[in-house]
């Protein structure tokens, strides 16, 4: 099914496959995958009497499941609960990448991101603005990366390019020579400057001039993107989509219940059928105050749904729904299962298909914050940083960093207990310092942002 609604989605067939794919994959995650079928689900035939197949409906019952999946597995990633901390062995460079993280809102951006990333990948943009660090997060689905051939994870450069209509680039103030047609745009991201070119007709054959009155010169000596690939799988420039293993059974869930619903409005108004020969008077005004009166070999029924159909379709949907979360590793647990004091571990064990799908992410977008953490050391070499109106101290741009991530699930005053114990007994034996003891338990008294290790 799949497949018939892709191919009745309008696709622009001068940008590559992998722009119409993504294209598709985020219509999905929208709940927009239904707009290009031309008919509402309610209409069965067209205006001169013709069928109109299921496969030209827009179901009026439609699951989020794509949605769900996503939202379920970043919560154990980026929600507030959940953020990690930036830990390094230098304290004022990790005090000046927590101040930084929260005035730039990085909790958000991570969460846009791999909301916006789940189709399979995500650019992030670091800008230095009144020595201000910003973040802005990229759909990819016209962007294209170049990387060093010598150094595989290192680009060298990102490439936007889309068509866009001549009324848009004339209110951000660009001159065209016809303002009704369609221009390519485009602009380029690479070690030195943000380039910005002049749109270009679609049918010209020479290479866009750059619009210099808007291209951007940061000198930081690297590219100021991230590219983040979702998933393990995928190819080389964008990794494995969340929800793609469940994406035609959610499309059967909602015909499904769209079926169904359509049953039980049929239902609710059955069909009145006289059998002739009936009284002389045949019209009649359905209500509980009027009576059918029919002659001695006349007959009257109303035909109607049985429930037992819409049941069957429900336990159907269930099914369906349970083998689409199995497929994504997505949330199973039901709240008539969970007992009332169970132990962050035992909730781990209970949604392992979840936190395995999270821990892939983590992976994924832990590294993508990594590098923006290191990228903002390397650009404190070329731009006096400040957090909050206050100039931050020279930062080591050599500086180890990693991400401390708090536990899955909030632990019990059983399990906190637990933990105490055991880390007074390594202290106390001189096997942990007092400093790694704090930040392993740092998330569950409030420390939060960066965090400190070892000593200098």
């Amino acid at each position: 099914m799949l497949a018939t609604i892709a191919a009745l989605t309008p696709a622009d067939t001068d940008l590559p496959p992998r722009a119409r794919r993504l294209a598709l994959l985020k219509r999905i995650l929208d709940g927009t995958l239904y707009d290009a079928l031309p008919y509402e689900f309610h209409e069965e035939r067209t205006a001169s009497g013709e069928y109109i197949p299921l496969r030209q409906r827009r179901p009026s019952v439609r699951y989020p499941l794509a949605r769900i999946v996503v939202d379920d597995s970043l919560s154990l990633v980026f929600s507030d609960g959940h953020f990690p901390a930036i830990a390094t062995a230098h304290v004022d460079t990790a005090t000046a990448l927590a101040d930084i993280a929260a005035e730039s809102g990085l909790n958000q951006i991570m969460a846009d991101a791999a909301l916006r990333g789940s189709i399979g990948s995500v650019a992030i943009q670091l800008r230095v603005l009144k020595s201000r660090i910003f973040f802005r997060v990229l759909d990819t689905q016209h962007l294209t990366p170049v990387y060093d051939p010598e150094e595989p994870d290192a680009l060298l450069s990102v490439t936007e390019r889309y068509k866009a209509s001549g009324a848009d680039l004339a209110a951000q103030g660009y001159e065209l020579p016809d303002p009704g047609a369609n221009y390519w745009f485009q602009r380029v991201w690479d070690a030195d400057a943000e380039t910005w070119f002049l749109p270009q007709p679609l049918d010209a054959e020479q290479s866009p001039l750059a619009d210099e009155a808007r291209t951007v010169r940061h000198a930081l000596g690297f590219v100021p993107v991230v590219w983040v690939r979702n998933l393990p799988g995928g190819d080389e420039v964008d990794g494995a989509c969340t929800f793609r293993p469940a994406i035609e059974t959610a499309i059967e869930i909602d015909y499904q219940l769209s079926q169904a619903g359509r049953g039980l409005k049929y239902s609710s108004d059955p069909l009145l059928l006289i059998r002739e020969p009936a009284g002389a008077d045949n019209e009649l005004v359905r209500g509980g105050g009027n009576a059918l009166v029919v002659s001695e070999k006349g007959d009257a029924k109303l035909l109607e749904i049985g429930g037992t159909a819409a049941s069957a379709v429900i336990d159907y949907v269930r099914c369906l729904r349970e083998m689409a979360l199995e497929g994504v590793h997505g949330n199973r647990a039901s709240a008539d299962r969970i007992a009332a004091a169970q132990s962050g571990r035992a909730l781990e064990l209970m949604n392992q298909g979840l936190i395995w799908l999270a821990d892939n992410l983590r992976v994924s977008y832990g590294r993508a914050m990594l590098q923006l953490a290191h990228m903002i050391l390397r650009a404190s070499d070329v731009y006096a940083l400040t957090a909050y109106g206050t100039k931050l101290p020279s930062l080591d741009a050599t500086a180890r960093l990693s991400l401390v991530w708090p536990h899955w699930y909030p632990p019990t005053a059983q399990d906190r207990a637990a933990d105490a114990q055991t880390l007074v007994a390594l202290t106390g034996a001189g096997l942990l310092s007092r400093d790694a003891a704090v930040a392993a338990v740092g998330d569950l008294c409030g420390v939060g942002g960066a965090v400190a290790q070892g000593g200098d």
